[in-house]
């Protein structure tokens, strides 16, 4: 019976144990150009224990961002200054991924440098407000992707892919869950589309596994994970038939042998073991724990086979030495979502470690 603190090959790499940090938004890329800062590099380097770190949400090109203070991986500037998050992660001897995320239609045009609008598979606006500098705003009905669009959005993911590799990023997670552009052609209410990217399930996967081709082209498919969140309702989503979707998804990106699957569970936690099962590499899962965060309980997934690997969101975010108190059963400091996105280091990296972690050391 696998145990949570062995190690597990990860594509090219192996992670110290299975306990994942799961990708979290923070909101705190002050930098000049949406640019990671040294605050940034003290929080990942205190959680390089986990055997795999999952960065936040990055955004492949500027009308990719969702939400104020989001980090970059679209200019020079940018990749240098991921450089002391990754070389921080390294010295601790840890294995970091970025999330590459385009937030689609979740979005607004007061994010962006320019005039610029967001993009989705339709034109089709988010029921809800969005978080911008100027407070709460309602979503804007986005321009839909044309081919040349959607053939510049797939190559500004290979882009970003090969700037993390510069950055020194071990590989990089396709962001394919929670409402944003690879789950929104994914969903029926979202897709509209009538071309080879709609109409139909082999329609609303083309966009998805395009990206992850081109991905896999860039930078090698050991180095290329996968989260989705099937039947998950954030942002707005619809997924009718949706097992039948994401195992032809799975069965169209088999061939590329990608890194992982990262299940975010929805309300159809059933489902995960059918996953599984289609699935030949490892799987990393975050379980559906409605109204509360994934606890220690969570490693029985590892012991029973039911996931290779566990993602730790909230938990992650209060406990930087998590893997040290997994191991040790506690104890586990709770989190504090007043200080979740945004902010300064109260809050951030100033969540104590115990005496004697691998994170004081």
């Amino acid at each position: 019976m696998p145990d949570a603190f062995e190690p597990m090959s990860i594509g090219r790499h192996t992670a110290r144990n299975r306990v994942v940090m799961a990708p979290m938004t923070r909101s705190r890329a002050y930098g000049p150009g949406a640019t990671p800062t040294d605050l940034m590099a003290a929080y990942y380097g205190q959680r390089a224990g986990a055997g795999l770190v999952i960065t936040e949400g990055i955004q492949p090109s500027v009308v990719g961002q969702g939400y104020p203070n989001t980090p970059g991986l679209h200019s020079d500037e940018q990749v240098a200054a991921w450089r002391s998050v990754t070389t921080a992660v390294h010295e601790r001897g840890g294995l970091i991924f970025a999330q590459l995320m385009h937030t689609g239609r979740i979005g607004h045009p007061s994010l962006y440098p320019q005039k610029l609008e967001p993009v989705g598979p339709s034109a089709v606006k988010a029921a809800g407000t969005v978080f911008t500098p100027d407070g709460p705003k309602e979503f804007v009905t986005p321009r839909a992707l044309d081919a040349a669009g959607i053939a510049q959005t797939v190559a500004d993911f290979a882009s970003a892919a090969r700037n993390a590799v510069a950055a020194g990023f071990d590989g990089v997670e396709l962001h394919g869950a929670n409402g944003y552009l690879l789950h929104q052609f994914l969903s029926t209410n979202v897709n509209r589309r009538v071309d080879e990217w709609g109409g139909s399930v082999a329609g609303r996967i083309r966009f998805t596994v395009e990206v992850a081709e081109a991905v896999v082209d860039a930078i090698g498919a050991d180095r290329v994970g996968l989260r989705i969140s099937p039947a998950n309702p954030y942002n707005d989503i619809v997924e009718d038939g949706h097992r039948e979707t994401y195992l032809a998804l799975l069965d169209a990106l088999r061939p590329l042998g990608l890194a992982y699957l990262h299940v975010a569970e929805g309300p159809d936690p059933d489902f995960t073991g059918r996953l599984r099962e289609r699935w030949s590499g490892p799987v990393i899962l975050n379980p559906y724990t409605p109204g509360a965060y994934t606890g220690p309980e969570a490693l029985d997934l590892v012991r029973t086979g039911a996931a290779d690997l566990v993602s730790f969101g909230a938990l992650f975010l209060a406990n930087p030495d998590l893997p040290d108190r997994l191991r040790d059963g506690g104890p586990f400091n709770d989190p504090d979502y007043s200080t979740a996105y945004g902010g300064d280091h109260r809050g951030y990296t100033d969540y104590p470690a115990l005496a004697g972690s691998a994170t004081r050391r």
